[in-house]
């Protein structure tokens, strides 16, 4: 099967010479066809310059970019066979809901009666039926995230690149957003990718997905394996909460002198156990208080069940954990 997208060492400087600010950095990626890809890391990282590369509103400096098979480093936007939904929506507020989500088409000089006939359909889709007459102004948050989602299908993209398209939305909205996305997604059958700085949208929506750090990816792969099997202590960090231990406390519980990971939700307080310190911390989650201990100068955190017992700030606690929870990272 063909790749949706594919990167061959794709590079984009901006500047020359020693002061040269690599954003994207001899990137190799390819994204499956059908895909819900997500790309992840912090600001800064490369991930919305990949995605800008894909769309060609950048070009790379060095390398080859192909969508469907097809080189596209020559071929402006407009005749790629994608579309972009940005954070901001960047709706037109002169127009209201069906003409902007028919103006992609207008543009192509779609018959009127046609490209709206193409705009109601789509505001179906999205749930948005019967609000075609309203303006922007008149839309909540998540109805004019759904009119952005509609104006970027209507144009059918093979591939649809979502910029951080939930960052402005309350923590609610976002949840119920992200299963709408992937049910849509899913539904449509066209590949998505996804640019985001948070970690639980990635998981929670991604078939597969790249860490990005410093104009490279740091690691690809399952949301499974990527928090389940960190390769770097940057990815563990990044990718939900995790205990990084030293190479030395590593060789102290029994391991090879390497870096390692060890998530919280795979611990539990015990009389003894391999791991004792001081606690530290108690932070209530909800479901959970996360306990901090401080062993010599490393930090270890295990969450304690809403209910259970809590130790005492200041007192001694061990900590116990299955060796097979144990994963070992490269030295990065």
């Amino acid at each position: 099967m063909t790749a949706a997208v594919e990167f061959q060492s794709v590079s984009r400087h901006f500047g020359s010479g020693p002061n040269a600010v690599k954003a994207v950095d001899a990137v190799d990626l390819t994204i499956a066809e059908g895909s819900f890809f997500a790309m992840l890391g912090p600001s800064g990282s490369g991930k919305t310059t990949c995605l800008r590369l894909i769309s060609g509103f950048e070009q790379p400096s060095a390398g080859a970019i192909r969508i469907f098979g097809q080189d596209v480093s020559a071929i402006p936007p407009n005749r790629r066979n994608v579309n972009t939904v940005f954070q901001d929506y960047a709706l037109f507020p002169h127009m209201n809901v069906r003409d902007n989500v028919a103006y992609g088409l207008m543009v192509k000089g779609t018959p009127r009666a046609l490209r709206h006939a193409k705009a109601e359909e789509m505001l179906h889709l999205v749930q948005l039926g019967g609000y075609g007459d309203r303006k922007p102004g008149q839309l909540s948050g998540g109805q004019r995230q759904r009119v952005a989602l509609a104006r970027a299908l209507v144009n059918e993209p093979r591939v649809l690149l979502l910029d951080e398209p939930l960052g402005a939305l309350d923590l609610k909205l976002r949840e119920a957003m992200q299963d709408e996305l992937k049910s849509l997604q899913q539904r449509l059958g066209i590949t998505f990718v996804f640019v985001t700085h948070d970690q639980h949208e990635a998981l929670s929506m991604a078939d597969s997905l790249a860490v990005f750090n410093q104009g490279k990816i740091a690691q690809i792969g399952s949301p499974e394996d990527i928090y389940a099997k960190p390769r770097t202590r940057f990815v563990a960090d990044f990718v939900g909460s995790s205990n990084i231990l030293p190479p030395a406390l590593t060789q102290a519980l029994g391991g090879p002198a390497q870096w390692a990971s060890l998530r919280p939700e795979h611990t539990r307080l015990a009389a003894t156990g391999p791991l004792t310190g001081t606690v530290t911390a108690l932070r209530y989650l909800g479901a959970a208080t996360r306990v901090v201990l401080k062993s010599g100068d490393t930090e270890i955190a295990a969450l304690v069940p809403a209910g259970d017992p809590l130790p005492d700030p200041g007192s001694t606690a061990a900590i116990a954990f299955a060796p097979q929870h144990l994963h070992l990272m490269e030295d990065k």
